[in-house]
């Protein structure tokens, strides 16, 4: 019998009040075949059933075993830690109760395990949103293909992927080590499991299959800890599992990841809360604002010196220098992805790029020999109704010379349905739309969207791609600064040659970017007039 095949494998299931979806995924485990030799299925105390449901399932399925714990945790970390300490095989894995394994996912892990002689073993997992069903890699470049890495400190972007689920470990490795999760009320239990994995060194083996999907339900009464992001107690644990995995790195002289995983806290964590910083009300802003200096003071200089000017950086850099939240809007610009830095474009008295003329410390002298195609430079979009079809009007901004030095030349236009499984309308139709250059300054250019056929692909929402060229023939994919104000498009309705009719919304995503919800035929049009008679009733 091949290796592969060998009943080698402990999947540990964790659950609470999950009856909906549990046994899901405790039959995607056992239904990975004989390499699996058990499946843990660990209840942190439901009341909802869940325990009687796995129960009956355990009665038809010898190789599942239910451990039900007697007070509920309160969190993942003792849970998973209950199922590590009652496995007997030597490799094991983790599976939350809300989602699931894709066919083949023990199979490629622990052949890569075995062949590589790695106490870690790691693939892709998707976030898969419901109920649309689009799927978004997770780190996908780390996996984009097979490697073996004999210490982790050969490859920092390991920090980057805090997941614990979509890995297989030596159990003899994790025991060795005493490689556990934090007990208790403990959120973000991943990153403090996964800095104290790396700072054991295991030998890694990394494959590009689907190895696992992470369910993403932004509608379900009760969200994940990753989603549950409205309370300023989400951000002080945060950056309290991110300060532990640092220490934890640093302590067992992992330097490098621990400087790649304060790096990473500034590329990722911060980003994404400070996109949202402007949908939380005053008291939100000033805590968070106040935590974040504190916990940024603890950065020393050597964590600044590689590339200052970096989105995450420079966003850090204007919360140290402000005792007080400023510049929200430009704050959420400049953390989008790609990032964008808005207007005004100030100089202090030496003639240096600055932030603004009141924060002169801030520089931002290194924008000036950055390459052209990693610039956070400005698109903005505006749409305007006329009499034939619709305008997009993008205008392009200097900075600080840079552009005028680029030389833009056109910008290609797309549409992309974002849970259209790659769907696509291009805006401009063939080719692409040429700058003019602006009397101020700017650089314009004019396009058409032709509303009824977005309408045409069926409802959904579609977010605007450009792709700015420049005369050496280089290029950026950006997206763009939706612009608000007079003149700018509303709730629109379209004749559909197709659907009669088409309702489109044009509205700026979290990071300000300009995107279109659209609903065709009558019955899209009712839906939409529902749900905006709900929110006025509630």
């Amino acid at each position: 019998m091949p290796h592969r095949q060998l009943p080698q494998v402990a999947v540990v299931v964790i659950g609470y009040n999950d009856a909906a979806h549990v046994t899901d995924a405790v039959r995607s485990a056992l239904a990975q075949g004989p390499a699996v030799r058990e499946v843990v299925a660990v209840d942190d105390c439901s009341t909802d059933g869940s325990a009687e449901l796995l129960a009956r399932l355990a009665g038809a399925e010898p190789r599942l075993r239910v451990v039900r714990r007697t007070v509920n945790s309160g969190g993942c970390g003792a849970p998973r830690n209950t199922g590590l300490d009652a496995v007997t095989a030597p490799y094991v894995m983790f599976l939350d109760s809300d989602d699931v394994l894709p066919p083949g996912a023990v199979d490629a892990l622990l052949t890569a395990a075995t062949e590589e002689r790695a106490e870690v073993a790691g693939g892709l997992c998707v976030r898969r949103e419901l109920p649309s069903g689009r799927e978004v890699p997770w780190q996908g470049r780390l996996y984009a293909e097979r490697a073996v890495i004999a210490r982790p400190a050969r490859r920092p972007h390991l920090v980057h992927d805090t997941l614990c689920v979509n890995k297989l470990y030596r159990t003899a490795f994790l025991n060795a080590h005493g490689i556990r999760f934090p007990e208790g009320r403990f959120r973000y239990e991943d990153v403090v499991f996964t800095a104290r994995v790396l700072a054991a060194g295991p030998r890694f083996a990394l494959v590009p299959e689907r190895v696992y999907v992470w369910h993403v339900r932004r509608s379900a009464e009760r969200l994940s800890i990753s989603l549950d992001r409205a309370g300023i107690d989400n951000w002080r644990a945060r950056t309290e599992a991110s300060r532990m995995a640092y220490e934890i790195l640093l302590g067992a002289g992992q330097k490098e990841l621990a400087r790649a995983a304060r790096a990473k806290f500034l590329d990722h964590e911060l980003r994404m809360y400070a996109r949202e910083l402007g949908l939380r009300d005053t008291r939100y802003q000033r805590a968070w604002w106040t935590h974040t200096r504190a916990y940024l003071a603890e950065y020393d200089a050597a964590d600044w010196t590689p590339d200052p000017t970096a989105p995450g950086r420079l966003l850090a850099r204007v919360v140290l220098a402000s005792t007080e939240p400023r510049d929200l809007p430009r704050l959420r610009e400049l953390a989008a992805r790609p990032a964008r830095l808005l207007p005004p474009y100030t100089h202090a008295a030496d003639g240096t790029p600055v932030w603004s003329a009141d924060l002169p410390q801030v520089t931002l002298e290194p924008l000036l020999t950055h390459p052209v195609r990693l610039l956070p430079f400005t698109v903005d979009a505006q749409l305007r109704p006329r009499a034939r079809g619709t305008l997009l009007r993008l205008r392009l901004h200097e900075l600080y010379g840079r552009m005028e030095e680029a030389c833009p030349e056109a910008v290609e236009v797309e549409w992309r349905m974002r849970d259209g499984g790659g769907r696509c309308v291009r805006a401009a139709g063939a080719g692409s739309v040429a700058f003019t250059p602006a009397l101020d300054g700017t650089w314009t250019a004019d396009t058409t969207v032709d509303l009824a056929a977005l309408g045409a692909c069926g409802a959904g929402t579609w977010d605007l791609r450009l792709h700015v060229l420049f005369a050496d023939s280089t290029g950026r994919e950006v997206t763009a600064h939706a612009v608000t104000g007079a003149g700018r498009l509303r709730r629109r309705a379209v004749v559909s040659a197709r659907h009669a009719v088409v309702l489109v919304q044009p509205y700026a995503t979290h990071s300000g970017a300009l995107a279109l919800r659209v609903a065709p035929g009558a019955r899209g049009v009712a839906a939409v007039v529902h749900r905006r008679l709900r929110r006025l009733i509630d």
